[in-house]
């Protein structure tokens, strides 16, 4: 298997080097990657992410770092009279869905021989980070805005990672840790590719769940896209491969008080919009300005998809309808139902429709406390 990094604005590629996240246009990377999808082989293996274990560009098996993620239950729920599968994707090792990037990720840090890390994230993606990073025996510094949530600041802190908080916005705690990457490996989970190549799993987990078949549509939350983008190269990949015979209809959530994409979406332009960002319990996709948007908006065109935006006063209620239901989610999570529910309102027609809860409600405790 060869891998390169290739430019997503201006197809320059380049080798893949620790010290390389981004090209020197200034755009984000994709990596060109060629997965094979041997299902006798796959069947035989655990029922864990890395079954998958040919369409992963990880070299050696010794540079796995895995907390036993991935494989996490589709169940199957009637929203509004209506069928739709959920993935529980915060079943995984640190509560949510970043899991799936990390371990590939910093499975891909250790093969390159990569001592110490750094990332900036709104929580999960931090959490996830420092995780694989304890795991790999990796130093780590994760840098998040002043304001998260005090679950996921000390999730991070107890995997004994280096916790920096930034005052300010999200885009300011980025703006901090680009510099910090100016002398250390840059494990972000939306500019570095081997992210999306872990969280494109999701999809395959779903084909192979759904009895090697994709779903008609796929609604997901979307800030910086990392697993709308992954689910879209997975089923991609799988396409191309001769596996499915089509991509699902991509449709995207996001919170009326940061829709950047969502403006671009309604307008018919092909980039994320400038935005006055107000604050919103969805913290998870709070993103203003999302490093790949143009590929999201052309991954949810391609597709025939769209993007929906959800209030607080939705949240709410999804938030709470989903506890009534056994499940203690995040907000992030809620806005998804949310968007979800608002879709199924307007749906025509037999559809088989796939979301996922994102994660747990143990991350945001003091968000999640809604009155009854």
């Amino acid at each position: 298997m060869t891998e390169t990094f290739k430019c997503s604005e201006c197809d320059r590629s380049y080798p893949i080097d620790p010290t390389r996240w981004q090209c020197d246009c200034g755009s984000p990377l994709d990596l060109e990657f060629s997965p094979k999808f041997p299902i006798q082989t796959i069947l035989k293996r655990k029922p864990d992410l890395w079954r998958y274990r040919e369409a992963i560009p990880i070299k050696k098996d010794k540079s796995i770092v895995s907390l036993g993620e991935g494989f996490t239950p589709l169940e199957e729920m009637d929203l509004g009279g209506h069928s739709v599968w959920m993935k529980i994707d915060y079943l995984l090792p640190t509560g949510s869905y970043k899991d799936r990037g990390a371990t590939v990720l910093i499975s891909k840090a250790r093969e390159l021989g990569v001592r110490k890390v750094v990332e900036d994230s709104s929580g999960n993606a931090g959490a996830a980070i420092a995780a694989y990073c304890a795991r790999a025996g990796i130093g780590c510094d994760i840098y998040v805005p002043e304001v998260t949530s005090s679950g996921k600041l000390v999730q991070i802190q107890t995997y004994r990672a280096n916790l920096r908080k930034i005052e300010g916005s999200r885009e300011k705690t980025a703006h901090v840790t680009m510099e910090a990457a100016k002398k250390a490996f840059y494990a972000s989970h939306c500019w570095n590719p081997f992210f999306l190549h872990g969280t494109k799993t999701f999809a395959f987990e779903i084909w192979e769940q759904m009895e090697w078949k994709p779903p008609d549509t796929l609604i997901l939350p979307v800030g910086h896209g990392t697993l709308l983008l992954g689910a879209y190269i997975g089923f991609r990949e799988m396409k191309e491969a001769g596996r499915v015979k089509k991509i699902p209809k991509l449709v995207g959530i996001q919170s009326a008080a940061c829709a950047p994409l969502f403006l671009g979406f309604v307008r018919g332009l092909y980039e994320p919009q400038s935005i006055r960002k107000s604050e919103t319990l969805a913290e998870g996709i709070a993103i203003a300005e999302p490093v790949r948007g143009k590929q999201i908006l052309k991954a949810i065109r391609e597709t025939g998809g769209e993007i929906l935006t959800v209030t607080e006063k939705e949240i709410g209620p999804a938030l709470r309808e989903m506890g009534r239901r056994g499940y203690f989610i995040e907000p992030t999570s809620a806005a998804t139902i949310a968007g979800l529910m608002k879709y199924l309102k307007g749906k025509k027609g037999k559809e088989v429709i796939v979301s996922s809860l994102t994660g747990t409600g143990l991350k945001a405790v003091e968000k999640a406390q809604i009155p009854i």
